[in-house]
């Protein structure tokens, strides 16, 4: 199977007016030159505005690309999202797979958990999560908090020891995925690459390199 591309978003990294409206262009750009995911990862914005987002984002997409929120269960499950991506502060990954499987979960909704270790990996996929984030693995300025590199042993490790995709994140780029692939990641996520300026020929053929494994 192919690798799984994901844009990861972030408004406020792009610093431009009428951010929002900016955003979903980029959102909708990304799903035209072929991603997988996007995760829209705009956690402290109104709910209101998140689903009009979230809303908009599934609305005009011209692909099947898969669209996830962070964090808010609530929201993806009201806009028809396909499926929530969890941090470390949000719900337990065990307590919100619990609940919808009593029912609440439409077919195919995904379960996604940022791991920073093999051991929340592990518990992941005990909890029952769709697939996991691990990073970060190479430098990246917004994944600091989080630490040092993983680097490319340590995502062979994590893949090598849970059954669900792994997805690699942190500085992951067109010229580092290859190594990502290669250690047995089920795919890459970034930010910076997909809002970044550039020509929507130039992406489609970053997306198709990736999808190549780097």
């Amino acid at each position: 199977m192919k690798p799984i591309v994901c844009y990861v978003t972030s408004r406020k990294a792009l610093g431009a007016a009428d951010v929002v409206e900016n955003l979903l262009a980029k959102i909708r750009a990304a799903i035209a030159a072929g991603v997988d995911w996007v995760q829209i990862r705009e956690r402290d914005m109104p709910a209101r505005e998140l689903l009009a987002l979230v809303k908009a984002a599934i609305g005009g997409r011209e692909s099947k690309a898969r669209i996830l929120v962070n964090d808010r269960l609530d929201v993806a499950l009201a806009a028809g999202a396909a499926g929530v991506h969890l941090g470390g502060a949000s719900v337990p990954a065990r307590n919100v797979v619990s609940w919808l499987r009593e029912g609440n979960s439409p077919a195919g909704f995904l379960i996604g958990v940022s791991c920073h270790s093999l051991e929340e990996a592990r518990e992941a996929e005990d909890a029952g999560a769709s697939y996991v984030f691990f990073g970060p693995i190479f430098e990246t300025p917004s994944k600091k908090s989080y630490g040092p590199p993983q680097g490319i042993a340590r995502l062979t490790q994590v893949c090598s020891a849970v059954r669900i995709p792994v997805i690699a994140i942190g500085g992951v780029n067109e010229e580092n995925a290859t190594e990502c692939v290669s250690s047995g990641a089920a795919g890459i996520a970034a930010i910076r690459m997909f809002q970044e300026s550039r020509e929507a020929d130039a992406l489609k053929r970053a997306i198709a390199k990736l999808h190549r494994g780097g």
